[in-house]
């Protein structure tokens, strides 16, 4: 049986129904422009058809992308599970894993202006019964990402330092810059007392807000823990990039190792703007850039970007289930496992 959220458990958008249908129809948009774009300026008639030898190897790769990308939405889980023990919420794995799996068919299968974070607060929220709590964990989950991203792309440039004479490398270190700045920004009003801290106590929608305050300040007071968190949103993070890797090699697009860890988490970092379906456009676009420079073909730079999105939403659909199923209020000994 379906647990349905309370009307004022979560702050919900005041967008009317048929603006965010306006949003998600301009988001398609921006993807379909930005991919003709990108595919008028491929040489058509360059593109490399893999032979018949190349089939087996080309479906060992894709096999891989897609076990690692599971294995990426098993490490998201554990990262937010990591974040839920700052806040001293205990929630077995296996539930985070459903709700992971069935935001990410929301996100990915079902075009919406929401995404799949609301539905992983409403889900998070009926299990443990507290929706600031659950709000807060999933936005502090998102930001340690912010930090993740950053550090594995300037590795990529401090092992290989050559990349930084490339002509267009300024752009994934000026996105690494922008994605710190950001989460300095964001942390400084989190953690102001007199800013967020403000409405801890508050009983209306600012609640909300007040609980991302006091996880912050409880990750400032436990480090071992937000340590932990932050390592997780490391692993996860380079099982994204080892997706894109992989593809890579599916499509034999040579990418020396240091781009890859320099390049694909500033991909990663603009796909989430958002302007478009998905990151659809978005991310090729950003592939294109980067990698062309590198000797890549604009066909296998895009190719990389679409067979990604291809993986990604192959490993969504597994949360059609947890999505039509719901969630359920946890039990003291379920939270205790």
């Amino acid at each position: 049986m379906t647990h349905e959220l309370e009307v004022d458990a979560i702050p919900r958008t005041s967008h009317p129904p048929r603006r965010r249908t306006i949003v998600v129809w301009l988001r398609i948009l921006v993807s379909v422009a930005l991919l003709a774009l990108l595919i008028s300026r491929m040489d058509l008639s360059a593109i490399v058809i893999l032979n018949r030898q190349r089939h087996a190897s080309t479906i060992f790769w894709l096999g891989a992308a897609i076990l690692t990308a599971v294995g990426g939405v098993l490490l998201s889980a554990w990262r937010w599970q990591r974040v839920l023990a700052i806040f001293d919420e205990h929630v077995p794995l296996r539930i985070l894993v459903r709700h992971y799996f069935a935001g990410q068919f929301v996100g990915n299968v079902l075009p919406s202006t929401i995404g799949g974070d609301v539905l992983r607060v409403s889900r998070l929220t009926t299990n443990i019964g507290d929706a600031p709590t659950a709000f807060g964990s999933v936005v502090l989950e998102r930001l340690t990402g912010f930090i993740a991203l950053p550090m594995i792309c300037l590795f990529g440039f401090a092992i290989n330092p050559s990349l930084i004479s490339e002509p267009r490398s300024w752009i994934a270190l000026l996105a690494s810059g922008l994605t710190l700045l950001a989460l300095v920004f964001i942390l400084l009003l989190a953690a102001h007392p007199r800013l967020a801290g403000r409405f801890r106590e508050d009983e209306g929608w600012t609640r909300f807000i007040g609980a991302v305050h006091i996880g912050v300040e409880r990750m400032r007071r436990q480090p071992k823990r937000a340590m932990g968190a932050i390592a997780a949103a490391m692993l996860y993070q380079v099982s994204m990039v080892a997706v894109m890797w992989i593809i890579g090699r599916a499509l034999e697009a040579h990418v020396p190792n240091g781009a890859v860890l320099a390049y694909f988490p500033a991909v990663a970092m603009a796909q989430v703007l958002p302007l478009s379906l998905s990151g659809l456009g978005v991310r090729e676009g950003m592939l294109v850039l980067l990698l062309t420079p590198l000797g890549v073909s604009t066909g296998k730079a895009v190719g990389i970007g679409l067979l990604y999105y291809l993986v990604m939403l192959v490993v969504s659909l597994p949360g059609a289930p947890s999505f039509a199923i719901g969630a359920r209020r946890l039990t003291t000994k379920q939270g205790s496992e």
